[in-house]
């Protein structure tokens, strides 16, 4: 049984709680979360499920001090910018993380986590859907294997009407979230496709327009890959009352295409396309930190994935900031 405890009670960790609170393998000990409404709003989602109800903080602090030696393991689902504080926090404990996206909001901050992992080893998975998804593994393993041929190019597009659904919300305020909406939905295409197309970047130019807001709407990314495919990324989060993503690969023997959070793919070959197959994706992140703490599953969604994701999202506002500029992620970039 995984005695678990959850840093910031908000909608999303509420929603995964719907399954994980009636997983046999998990029991929700513990949560801490600074606002009441969420705290009770969380604590009856697990009461609905037919768990108990978790013993409430107001801090991650009190709660990693009250808990010491009663839990295994933090799920941290915090406002971007405290990710690094907590998930440091959480290892220097002692308990092992399963940290929501994105990891954290620096290239910096990404690197310090690495340390610290490396220093306690402690196990840290990070809760992209995609990257936790057995369709993305199933991809990545069989593109590793040479099944789908050379990767030429990549083009993966998300939108969504954010800018209506997160007026208000601290979402679209920078200091917090740490960007707009390429940082926040476009986060599950641009780790996806980090994942799949398993090569750094060696060069992009990016534009953003925030379209009047505080933080970005609307993204454009042209790129290189370190193995030579090309790749664009594109992000738009005002539009309809929706929320979709197509990513494509195409190799030089098939085409792929999936979505960002791995909820379906289709592959195609000498001009016919398979069928599209599809994937519940609320569980999976729960059910893959189990299997990697078991030692069952290789961990999909490492730290050091996260560290490439930050070289590239700090390198797309390095690019976007000089209107486009070339900059290379793996190097210093301008004005740092």
């Amino acid at each position: 049984m995984l005695r678990l405890g959850v840093i910031g009670a908000g909608l999303k960790a509420a929603d995964y709680a719907r399954s994980w609170a009636s997983m046999a393998e998990v029991s929700i000990d513990a949560m801490a979360e600074v606002s009441a409404t969420p705290r009770d709003r969380f604590a009856a989602t697990c009461v609905a499920a037919g768990a108990a109800t978790p013993r409430a903080y107001e801090s991650a602090e009190a709660m990693l001090t009250a808990e010491a030696g009663r839990l295994d393991a933090v799920y941290v689902s915090t406002p971007h910018a405290f990710h690094a504080r907590n998930a440091l926090s959480v290892l220097a404990a002692g308990l092992d993380l399963l940290l929501e996206k994105p990891m954290v909001t620096t290239v910096p901050e990404a690197l310090a986590l690495e340390a610290e992992q490396a220093r306690t080893g402690k196990t840290v998975v990070i809760a992209f859907q995609g990257g936790l998804s057995p369709l993305v593994h199933d991809t990545r393993r069989r593109a590793q294997a040479g099944e789908f041929g050379e990767l030429v190019s990549v083009s993966a597009t998300i939108w969504e009407g954010w800018k209506k659904s997160y007026t208000g919300n601290w979402k679209q305020v920078p200091e917090i979230a740490g960007g707009g909406f390429m940082f926040d939905t476009g986060a599950h295409m641009m780790n996806t496709v980090c994942v799949l197309a398993d090569s750094p970047f060696a060069r992009l130019s990016a534009y953003m327009d925030n379209r009047g807001i505080a933080v970005d709407l609307a993204a454009a990314v042209a790129g290189r890959l370190e193995n030579g495919a090309l790749v664009t990324l594109n992000a738009a989060g005002e539009g309809p009352d929706s929320c979709a993503s197509s990513i494509t690969f195409f190799y030089s023997q098939a085409i792929v295409a999936i979505d960002a959070w791995g909820g379906w793919r289709q592959i195609s070959r000498d001009g016919v396309a398979g069928q599209r197959e599809t994937q519940e994706t609320r569980a999976t992140p729960m059910q893959t930190f189990l299997a990697v703490r078991s030692g069952t599953l290789e961990n999909p969604s490492t730290v050091a994935n996260g560290v490439r994701f930050a070289r590239l999202w700090d390198a797309i506002k390095a690019s976007a900031a000089q209107d486009g500029v070339p900059v290379d992620p793996r190097t210093t970039l301008p004005g740092t």
